[in-house]
């Protein structure tokens, strides 16, 4: 499709350093106040045994590994890494980040989405995605992807629970330890971003939130 967007100018890059939720904040990583709680929380007692089977790296039995992974995602741009912290506990339980960002376009990516054990399949899960969308968008940005292994059938789910349209396979894209990856791409636009923000907001609501669970399911929110 051809649009004229002859006033465009691009959009900056992320600098925010801490996102506010109902559930959990965002901060930017910082290994010095974070790595003790991120380490336990995905390498700890409890952890997610397959947690790391579709990302290029870990698992991480040896914290010397760990750090030296850790310090090198704090001091990049590109992925912009945030902690996941829980606004009850104070409890770091995850990062995620922004990623393959090109500002003169105006398209940016959610990705390294790692969440320990308690964090997986709750509302700090959406909520962290919801931010990071949210923020993006704010900036200026018309496009959102997700990205992920084929055979990742989670992340493929989550991506369309979230609200990414699927958008096709790119075939023998990625060799990942030792392994052929096909990646599968969604995306959201601007011009979708509001109707599904709607739907995150009211499925985090105090009305869909309910100590039993919630009400309705975040598909059907956007419906």
């Amino acid at each position: 499709m051809t649009t004229a967007l002859a006033d465009w100018k691009g959009v900056p890059a992320p600098t925010a350093t801490l996102l506010e939720g109902r559930f959990i904040r965002l901060e930017r990583l910082d290994p010095a106040r974070h790595g003790d709680e991120l380490f336990n929380a995905l390498e700890g007692p409890g952890a997610d045994p397959k947690l790391w089977d579709y990302l290029p790296y870990g698992p991480f039995p040896e914290r010397s590994v760990f750090n030296d992974w850790l310090n090198n995602h704090a001091a990049s741009s590109d992925p912009y890494f945030f902690s996941v912290i829980d606004r009850v506990t104070g409890q770091v339980q995850g990062i995620l980040s922004l990623m393959s960002i090109v500002p003169v376009q105006g398209r940016i990516e959610i990705g390294h989405v790692t969440f320990g054990a308690p964090m997986q399949r709750s509302p700090k899960s959406t909520e962290a995605v919801y931010l990071l969308a949210k923020y993006a968008f704010e900036q200026g940005y018309r496009r959102l992807e997700w990205k992920c292994n084929n055979g990742n059938a989670r992340s493929k789910y989550a991506a369309e629970r979230l609200g990414f349209s699927f958008e096709g396979v790119f075939r023998q894209h990625m060799v990942v330890k030792g392994q052929n990856r096909d990646t599968a791409w969604y995306s959201i636009v601007d011009s979708e971003w509001p109707a599904i923000a709607a739907g995150f907001e009211q499925w985090l609501s105090d009305e869909n939130q309910t100590p039993d669970g919630q009400l309705k399911g975040l598909v059907e929110c956007r419906s």
